[in-house]
């Protein structure tokens, strides 16, 4: 079936010129185009300790995987409300952690310390009790755990390239965890080898035929201590930065069925530093540059790896811990949810935020954890958008963006809308194209919909206002009903200028989403 959408933009009163374009949209729904996993929404911890600072701006302060309060009520209630969250555990230190687990417990287990090492910080450990509060935070929010794995763990550096890291990686560490891991019954989703240590690195690099090589080793580490395939954790990499020879020969190397699914990193609005980074946000020419990175993972799959899937590992949209009065506000959601569909156009299976809660890019306030206007942007996604994404085209504005897929847990479509413009309202007509489909009979069943608006107007506000409603905590610490308004269905959409808009149309009888 083919649906099409007319927007007519009305000419308001306004201090900037206000476009007036009619756009007509087409959303396909014989066959699907692309298809996520059921946990496309992912969000990542990190290992920085308190001393972590950029650009004189220290944003980490106990809210790293180490010291952040696990037992914090708000923090349990917003994973809670995802049912269930996938979340990666890693960054750029995971390569630098000892686990201090069953027999290695009763070691020195040093904590990360200033140094000129990596990164600038010494070697640290993950105590025994610590993995078992993480493990029980997950277990009581029913969340899925990524855990990424120390893949410099027995190498050394090369006496010619201080970059490279050269001989093979030693699993015996990573086996004491496993063990650990199962004697206590917690269950990890997928094991991922390594951070950013592809290509030319970050600070530190793995030639590919090696990384294939310590990748076979990891699955088979898996194969034996996890016999029951049907609780067996995926196995993942490089989770670095894309390098099209280096990933290609890494999956040649490692060879069929060894890597689940194939991650990438994004950062793709600058450092979080530049002048430039709320323009670049709402600039649909500047986002559209990241497509050929996840075009040209996807060919590399198709050739080298098929039975591997397309992971965004880790992406805060500007790094070095994102911008101070940026990354954390309304404005973000623009990269965030438009990267989230994009991405999605592409094949990608999941998609890991930077951060749940840390740096300038947190989900959540490093400071209170109270949700910030992106939780609220991941949450509707996660509830409203299914797996299987929908062809979604049109000709007219770049500013307007529109993604759609079979929507979850229930019939019809959930098509979300992106109104980059701070000065163009639209009102969105949909309509059946009957020529094409003459049995269709028009009917005006209420569709839902799901404005988001920053508060006051200020896109740079931490503030999301959900149809009129700002969104805050219940009395209880909960995550407040995010209730969608109900519109006859033969009625038109308004889309103000600098918001989003989820519209969940049941109506919609798409092929593939029967």
């Amino acid at each position: 079936m083919e649906l099409r959408v007319v927007f007519c933009c009305f000419l308001v009163p306004c201090f900037s010129l206000c476009f007036a374009d009619n756009i007509e949209i087409t959303i396909r729904g014989e066959t699907s185009i692309a298809e996520t996993d059921d946990n496309f929404i992912c969000a990542t911890l990190d290992w920085w300790p308190n001393e972590k600072c950029d650009y004189n701006d220290c944003s980490w302060i106990e809210s790293g995987i180490l010291n952040m309060d696990l037992k914090n009520k708000v923090l349990s209630n917003a994973i809670k409300a995802f049912n269930s969250l996938r979340i990666r555990v890693g960054g750029s230190l995971e390569d630098q952690v000892v686990y201090g687990v069953g027999n290695a417990a009763q070691e020195d287990c040093p904590e990360f310390t200033k140094t000129s090492g990596l990164f600038g910080f010494s070697n640290g450990c993950l105590p025994q009790k610590r993995w078992d509060e993480l493990n029980h935070l997950f277990n009581e929010t029913g969340a899925k755990m990524t855990f990424g794995l120390n893949a410099l763990y027995g190498r050394k550096q090369s006496q010619e390239d201080k970059v490279l890291w050269v001989g093979k990686w030693n699993p015996q560490n990573a086996r004491e965890l496993m063990e650990y891991t199962i004697s206590k019954g917690y269950m990890i989703d997928s094991y991922e080898l390594g951070n950013e240590l592809c290509g030319s690195g970050i600070s530190a690099r793995v030639e590919s035929e090696q990384y294939g090589k310590d990748m076979i080793e990891l699955k088979n580490l898996v194969k034996e201590l996890y016999p029951d395939t049907s609780r067996r954790p995926k196995v993942l990499g490089p989770g670095g930065f894309y390098d099209e020879k280096w990933f290609n020969t890494f999956l040649q190397v490692s060879g069929p069925d060894v890597v689940d699914g194939l991650t990438h990193h994004i950062y793709n609005l600058g450092a979080g530093v530049d002048r430039n980074l709320i323009n670049n946000i709402q600039d649909p020419y500047y986002l559209n540059q990241i497509a050929q990175t996840y075009a040209d993972v996807s060919r590399s799959i198709k050739d080298f790896g098929p039975w591997a899937g397309a992971w965004v590992g880790e992406s805060g949209g500007a790094y070095n811990s994102g911008g101070k009065n940026v990354s954390h506000t309304f404005v973000d959601g623009f990269w965030y949810l438009d990267q989230l569909g994009m991405t999605s156009t592409f094949n990608h299976k999941v998609f890991c935020r930077q951060t749940l809660v840390g740096g300038n890019y947190g989900l959540l306030s490093k400071e209170t954890f109270i949700p910030n206007p992106d939780y609220y942007g991941a949450l509707l996604w996660h509830r409203l958008m299914g797996k299987k994404v929908l062809s979604t085209k049109h000709e007219g504005s770049p500013y307007l963006r529109a993604y759609s897929h079979c929507s979850r847990n229930h019939p019809g479509v959930t098509l979300l809308l992106i109104n980059m413009s701070n000065s163009t309202y639209f009102d969105v007509s949909v309509e059946n194209d009957f020529n094409l489909y003459p049995e269709q009979v028009a009917r005006s069943i209420q569709r839902e919909e799901y404005h988001l608006t920053p508060k006051d107007g200020d896109i740079l506000s931490d503030v999301v206002v959900l149809n009129g409603t700002p969104l805050k905590l219940t009395d209880s610490l909960g995550i407040p009903n995010l209730e969608p308004v109900l519109v006859d269905g033969s009625s038109s959409i308004r889309v103000v200028p600098d918001s989003f808009v989820f519209v969940v149309l049941k109506d919609f009888k798409a092929a593939t989403c029967a």
